[in-house]
């Protein structure tokens, strides 16, 4: 009884410190940004990731559906940074330079490329698994999208930076450095999709685990993309920071953190020892396969 009383308060608990620990990060990084009507470009895209997650909770919650979460980040990270370029080209230069123009670009390829893929995932099997014992609470459904919400902020933060700040900096070797980790990384975890859809399309795998093509070299190739990429965001957007605008470096952290320990990596390891445990060739291939980066031979 008590537990079932004190899980609420935990929710309810994390969900707020939360967004007490982004509304602290905007303040922090927004020093020598751009502000409209007072207010700083970085604390308005905060509020909105919050204001879209919280109000698109609501369906989610009285419909018991989990099919447009994964949708709604890709919504809010269009959103949020289109609201900022459109702000800051308006207000501040008639042209955006060349660094603002590509953070946006590559973030909207693969915002749409990956809500895209979740989302027909997830109509082409019917449910996401990690909701079904998530959607009949309310206090964890509105943990979970309020953590979305915080994942779209602090994961694109090193970026809000380098399209909110005043000064200008010439790409150099570091952004152009900082663009081929991107086009790396977003091509790793692309490839990685597309092997495993392809696999699991296959009849003849029904009940097997991938093992071929990146899924030779890491047990979640996909993952370490995903991390390359936005750590190729933040590269490029270090030359125009300065100050307490460094804090935003936690972005690729955060982004490894959440993947690693929270959403992605542990649930599926933890599914698939379930699933596969007492197989001897599961165990051969975890033994042999990194669970993260790559092996080089």
């Amino acid at each position: 009884m008590a537990k079932t009383i004190l899980q609420p308060l935990v929710f309810l608990a994390i969900t707020v410190v939360t967004f007490l620990v982004c509304y602290l990060l905007a303040i922090t990084v927004s020093v020598g940004t751009i502000e409209s009507d007072g207010l700083s470009l970085i604390m308005v895209a905060m509020a909105l990731s919050f204001a879209i997650h919280w109000i698109l909770f609501i369906p989610s919650y009285i419909f018991q559906t989990e099919k447009f979460y994964d949708l709604t980040g890709t919504l809010t990270y269009i959103t949020v940074l289109s609201f900022v370029v459109f702000i800051k080209k308006t207000t501040v230069h008639e042209m955006l330079d060349l660094r603002s123009l590509l953070i946006y670009g590559c973030i909207m390829i693969w915002t749409i490329r990956l809500g895209g893929f979740l989302f027909w995932r997830v109509l082409k099997d019917g449910h996401d698994k990690r909701f079904k014992t998530i959607l009949p609470s309310f206090t964890q459904l509105l943990m979970t999208w309020t953590l979305s919400a915080a994942w779209v902020f602090i994961q694109s933060l090193s970026a809000l930076v380098a399209l909110t700040v005043i000064t200008s900096v010439e790409m150099g070797l570091i952004g152009w450095f900082g663009l081929t980790l991107w086009i790396f990384g977003f091509g790793f975890e692309v490839l990685a999709d597309h092997q495993k859809t392809k696999f699991k399309a296959d009849a003849a795998n029904e009940g097997k685990f991938i093992t071929g093509g990146l899924w030779d070299i890491s047990r979640h190739p996909n993952y370490f993309g995903e991390i390359v990429l936005w750590l190729g965001i933040t590269v490029m957007a270090v030359p125009v920071m300065s100050g307490l605008q460094f804090v935003s470096l936690i972005s690729p952290v955060f982004g490894f953190l959440l993947i690693y320990y929270v959403s992605g990596v542990r649930m599926l390891e933890a599914r698939s020892d379930k699933k596969w445990g007492n197989n001897p060739e599961y165990q051969e291939y975890k033994r042999n396969t990194p669970v993260f980066f790559p092996k080089l031979f």
